[in-house]
């Protein structure tokens, strides 16, 4: 089951080459729907590049078939593709080394354990997406409220947050307007989401009416 397709003897056939790259080809897309399936907005770009990549790793590593020296050129390869794109979360970053390890065993003609690691893989990720502690909560929420100066923030809006909100966090404050005015960004989860304007309403009628704003909590502020 873990042997390898291809043989050292005879070297790449056209029988294993078509394998490889249908077996590269299905496991991509199966990483593809996988992340598709975990984030509520995915990106349609990294969704056609986990389908590609197992297939263009597994070309580059037939291609080098054991020489040391291209196989070092093509990890310096892949290290400039790091600095040379936009930075993602640690979760995307997870599902592009999943197509890569699916495209080095395809590459080597392990099909089996490529399949094995895709489907084990696959699963983990899976389960961990329905586990509350390792999912990012569909209700969660930035609020950035703006209030003067004089105006303590540590627990202004503690009653408030208690009543609407299942759970709140302030992870910014700064000075802004030339230091006459402070603004504050929390990572919440609203209890009700109906009740969304309601709150912001009354954050309004304590902050003077200065700019309140609610919006989806972005994925990409997470650092490795």
């Amino acid at each position: 089951m873990f042997s390898s397709i291809i043989d050292s003897a005879s070297g790449l056939t056209g029988e294993s080459v078509l394998l490889c790259t249908l077996a590269s080809t299905a496991l991509g897309i199966l990483a593809s729907i996988l992340y598709k399936i975990q984030n509520p907005r995915p990106s349609r770009n990294l969704m056609v590049t986990l389908v590609v990549l197992p297939v263009l790793v597994q070309s580059v590593i037939m291609l080098v078939s054991g020489s040391l020296g291209a196989g070092l050129a093509v990890v310096g390869a892949f290290s400039l593709v790091r600095f040379r794109s936009a930075p993602g979360t640690s979760r995307e970053i997870c599902y592009v080394f999943y197509s890569m390890a699916i495209g080095l065993a395809t590459g080597m003609g392990y099909i089996g354990f490529a399949i094995l690691i895709g489907i084990l893989v696959g699963v983990i990720l899976v389960v961990l997406g329905f586990i509350p502690a390792f999912s990012v909560a569909k209700s969660a929420k930035t609020i950035r409220i703006v209030i003067p100066e004089d105006m303590d923030y540590t627990d202004c809006f503690g009653d408030l947050f208690s009543e609407y909100l299942s759970s709140c966090r302030l992870v910014m404050s700064k000075t802004v307007n030339m230091g006459t005015l402070y603004e504050l960004r929390y990572e919440v989860v609203l209890k009700n989401s109906a009740k969304e304007k309601e709150l912001l309403d009354k954050i309004r009628e304590r902050n003077g009416n200065l700019t309140v704003s609610c919006s989806v909590l972005a994925e990409n502020h997470e650092e490795m």
